[in-house]
Parts: structure tokens; C-alpha cells; sequence
């Protein structure tokens, strides 16, 4: 029977490129001479210290635009929280998605027995699999979760005949 697993996945190396190559950007950019803005990860999180509010979204822009250089979707990464740090500093900290939670893999689900298509979909802990007994199905499937619009960024692995 065939089936494909629908995944949310960050490639952790990927991130670590983006970041360093934002890093790189930002000491060689004119405007961030003498500033003490860095990026940092740490396993599932991203932490941006910078002077001020104008600075840190530079430097997160330049982190987007280095994250979508190295074809991933600038979705993988979430505003957690911003706060002041130790001189006159401020901290944003940004989460890396991974894996689909269980409010959106159960809207994923019935969207598609809405859908009356012949297929079936099992969540399978943060990672959905969905089957059907022709491959056409799966791909009309594929495209209703992408209609969907949801904020997370999501693959489209394993499909197997």
C-alpha cells in the first residue's frame, strides 16, 4: 500500500551554517563596527543579544536571509520571548521547530477525512503517515495539506509504492 510520512524537520547543520554565516556578515558590515551583536544555538534554541531593538532586527533579518540562502523555510524558526539584558543589551530568543504538535497533526487529519479521499492518516508521535491504496490519492493528499497554510514548515519524506 503505498504511503509518504509528512515531517517537520530542521537540519540542526544547516542552522549552524546560517548562523555562522550571519556572524561572518555582521563583522564585516560597516554598521555593526564596535557592536556587540552575536547569535547563538543551543539545541533547539536560538539566542540574538544586541544593543538595541533596530540592531537585533538587522541581525535577524540577516539571519533570515542566510537561512533561506541555505534552502530552508524561514518558518523553522519562532519569536520566543525578548528581554533586557546586562548592559543596556537585549536577548531575543528564538525556537527551532521540530516535529508537527498534536493540535496540528489532528486539524492535518481531519482535513483529509473531510477531504473523502481514500486514504488514512496516523499520527505517529510528531511525524504523520498517511497511506492510500493509489498514488494519486496521496498526491491530492499532499496538496490539500499544502493549501492548509500552516506556519510550520513541512516535508514530504519517505514515500514508498
Amino acid at each position: 500500500m503505498p504511503s509518504f510520512d509528512v515531517v517537520s524537520r530542521a537540519d540542526n547543520q544547516e542552522i549552524d551554517n546560517a548562523i555562522s554565516n550571519s556572524m561572518k556578515e555582521v563583522g564585516q558590515r560597516y554598521d555593526f563596527k564596535g557592536s556587540i551583536s552575536k547569535i547563538e544555538r543551543k539545541d533547539n534554541q536560538i539566542t540574538l543579544h544586541s544593543e538595541d531593538d533596530a540592531k537585533a532586527k538587522q541581525v535577524f533579518e540577516l539571519l533570515i536571509g542566510h537561512i533561506v540562502k541555505r534552502s530552508l523555510d524561514p518558518k523553522v524558526i519562532k519569536f520566543k520571548s525578548s528581554e533586557s539584558a546586562s548592559g543596556n543589551s537585549i536577548r531575543q530568543i528564538y525556537d527551532i521547530i521540530d516535529g508537527i504538535d498534536q493540535e496540528t497533526s489532528k486539524s492535518i487529519t481531519k482535513k483529509i477525512k473531510d477531504s473523502k479521499l481514500k486514504v488514512q492518516a496516523k499520527i505517529q508521535g510528531n511525524e504523520l503517515r498517511i497511506s492510500g491504496q493509489k498514488r494519486d490519492n496521496l498526491q491530492e493528499a499532499i496538496s490539500i495539506i499544502k493549501e492548509m497554510k500552516l506556519d510550520l514548515p513541512l516535508q514530504f519524506v519517505n514515500m514508498r509504492d
